[in-house]
């Protein structure tokens, strides 16, 4: 009996791919760049499981092309790029990499704000221009965290994260605004659940840790920029469309806002026209959870959904498990 056939759509982290080998025949896509919509389909029809990333979008076109796909792994904990509908439909169990990659996203928003806060861009640039010529009083001022607020918008996993390493590190005061209060967390961190609108008003720096759902696209434009103070700063390591990014620009341009640092973007992996000129931004290419860690345990994950998959179990981590009390059609 010939083994399952695994497609993973681009290079991962050795040590997936070897949990995978150990069961299955398994094919990688080879080059180092986003897979062409023709070759995904092609491919797609040759396995029994597929291996995704968020750049891959797999709709009901993808799904279609072989009624025989078991299951689609998604390299990551949001799963937006999947039509997680069409899978149901056709009992096909969509899964992701949760748990593991948290330290990771919110050591790297920390990371964000110390640096905008600190300049640390701007000086680096400085410095390699050959300005640098002397000490002064007035050079690069920034700003320090201890005693300033924070507004969390999204309490989970991350975004409290975050929350501790503010509060328990800098001694800066926690806010936070989620579809839910969490009064054990209000304890251990001395936070106040509040609305988004007072949360905006009354922030230091504002933090988004939410998924993209139609209910939080643009979740921060025009309006909400509007309402944060002029020497806020506004951090971005959920996803790009969450702020609209034509209205930041704007509001940096015109220093309503005292910076961000974002790390996802609206139309991913192009930015707005205006973007890269401000001096008051940084910039990261999507790799809050960019660590040797995290980026291993999610390729275990990835490998590990399938393994079960295939092998007649539920996998832990399904986002749409009610695809198991049924038959794939």
């Amino acid at each position: 009996m010939s083994k399952k056939r695994v497609f993973v759509t681009q290079r991962i982290p050795e040590k997936g791919i070897k949990l995978l080998k150990k069961y299955f025949q398994v094919k990688v896509y080879p080059k180092d760049q986003v897979i062409p919509r023709k070759e995904l389909l092609r491919e797609v029809k040759q396995c029994d499981a597929l291996l995704s990333l968020l750049t891959e979008k797999i709709d009901a076109e993808v799904l279609n092309a072989n009624p025989k796909l078991k299951v689609v792994s998604n390299y990551a904990v949001g799963y937006d790029n999947i039509d997680v509908k069409a899978a149901t439909a056709k009992g096909i169990p969509v899964c992701n990499t949760p748990g593991v990659l948290e330290n990771a996203v919110a050591e790297h928003t920390f990371a964000l704000l110390l640096a905008l806060c600190k300049r640390i861009a701007e000086a680096d640039q400085y410095v390699r221009a050959g300005k640098y010529k002397r000490w002064e009083p007035m050079l690069l001022l920034g700003t320090e965290l201890e005693g300033k607020t924070i507004g969390i918008i999204g309490l989970g996993r991350i975004g409290a994260g975050v929350a501790e390493r503010a509060r328990k590190g800098m001694g800066v005061n926690v806010l936070y605004h989620d579809i839910k209060r969490n009064k054990q967390f209000e304890k251990e961190y001395q936070a106040k659940f509040v609305s988004l609108s007072e949360l905006l008003k009354k922030s230091d720096f504002v933090s988004l840790h939410v998924p993209l759902l139609p209910s939080t696209h643009h979740l921060i434009g025009k309006k909400e920029l509007a309402m944060m103070k002029k020497t806020a700063y506004l951090i971005n390591t959920s996803r790009g469309p969450v702020i609209d990014e034509k209205a930041l620009v704007q509001a940096l341009q015109k220093k309503q806002i005292a910076g961000a640092g974002l790390d996802v973007y609206e139309q991913e992996p192009r930015l707005t026209p205006g973007l890269t000129k401000l001096k008051n931004v940084i910039l990261t290419p999507h790799t809050a959870s960019a660590t040797i860690e995290a980026r291993t345990a999610m390729s275990e994950l990835a490998a590990q959904n399938i393994i079960d998959v295939l092998q007649g179990r539920k996998a832990k981590f399904t986002v749409n498990p009610e695809v198991y009390n049924r038959k794939q059609k």
